[in-house]
């Protein structure tokens, strides 16, 4: 195989050699004509425009204005760079918005695109139509891995349950719970508490839940460890996890088989299911949502964020709700 590069390969060193601020000078020459025009609409002096014109062309190897009566004129080879030139000032200027605070979106993780916070970024859309939002859910989903995400930047915040002290956070990490999910009872209607218009924890007693999917390591199985130590609940996590929609189907058909739902999950099931959502009351477990961010985040959505969820009524509830020893008192975001 030949080592000859091929003719119509860019060559590195032209490629390098290319200066933005030569090009914006050659792209003003060319608009305004003349070089003391364009040096005024650049706000530099002529003599810098002209010399970036002229570093312009000897990084390319072509000369590319022609000086007449009525100023500078393109030549052939003017014309030839000129709408490559406008590409590529264009292409520099999309990839400096597409990082700048407030020009790109506000990138916020969510475990599930079902849950309360899903539900609350819907919310704050609809309140803030012009700030863009790029709502993600991460391929690791424990707690640890999203804050690191926060951490290196590659989202601006994130909803998780925090089950370590605050003060035990990465430096310059932020976190406040800002969103309590009550729980309900999620049943078929052949089980036995399927009637009531309310349950209490008592209640669950020797009931089987079965709550497939809680991971080992998990913020969600430091909460359900917690609530079945608390109240003396078995919960069931056996087979594999197949997805909402088919723990759906096995309650519709049980008798026996119950499970937890956050009251601000959204579900839909077929109408002959017929499946119950009872609330729990006295007390209500809730599932206590953080937001998480990094202190020195200057994007302006993530301030909009936390100021509309200062905003929010009764972001926590109701007034007999337990939640875990880990999780403190509702802070501010």
């Amino acid at each position: 195989m030949s080592n000859n590069r091929h003719a119509d390969d860019p060559q590195p060193e032209v490629v390098e050699g290319l200066d933005l601020g030569s090009v914006r000078a050659f792209l003003a020459v060319t608009d305004d004509r003349y070089f003391g025009e364009a040096a005024a609409r650049l706000g530099i002096s002529q003599q810098a425009v002209s010399k970036r014109v002229a570093t312009l062309e000897h990084v390319l190897g072509a000369r590319l204005f022609t000086r007449t009566p009525r100023g500078a004129a393109l030549t052939i080879d003017g014309q030839a760079f000129l709408p490559h030139a406008r590409a590529m000032i264009q292409l520099a200027e999309r990839a400096v918005s597409s990082v700048r605070p407030g020009r790109r979106a506000l990138r916020v993780d969510v475990l599930n695109r079902r849950i309360g916070p899903a539900g609350l970024l819907r919310d704050f859309h609809q309140a803030h139509p012009d700030t863009e939002l790029d709502v993600v859910t991460l391929v690791e989903s424990d707690a640890a891995a999203a804050i690191a995400a926060v951490e290196a930047g590659m989202i601006d915040a994130t909803f998780r349950a925090v089950t370590v002290p605050v003060r035990e956070l990465p430096a310059g990490i932020r976190a406040a719970r800002v969103l309590d999910d009550p729980h309900q009872l999620l049943t078929g209607p052949g089980h036995p508490l399927a009637g009531a218009s309310h349950i209490t924890m008592a209640d669950l007693t020797g009931q089987r839940i079965w709550i497939p999917g809680i991971a080992p390591g998990t913020e969600w199985a430091a909460y359900y460890d917690d609530l079945g130590a608390e109240f003396g609940l078995t919960i069931e996590r056996i087979g594999p996890n197949f997805g909402t929609d088919h723990l759906l189907d096995v309650l519709a058909e049980s008798p026996t088989l119950a499970s937890l739902v956050g009251e601000l999950t959204r579900m839909l099931w077929p109408a002959n299911y017929d499946l119950r959502r009872t609330p729990i009351l006295n007390p209500t477990p809730v599932y206590p949502h953080f937001l998480i961010w990094h202190r020195d985040n200057p994007h302006p959505g993530l301030a909009m964020l936390r100021s509309y969820i200062r905003s929010v009524p009764h972001r926590h509830r109701p007034d007999d709700a337990w939640v875990p020893s880990w999780a403190a008192r509702p802070s501010t975001p």
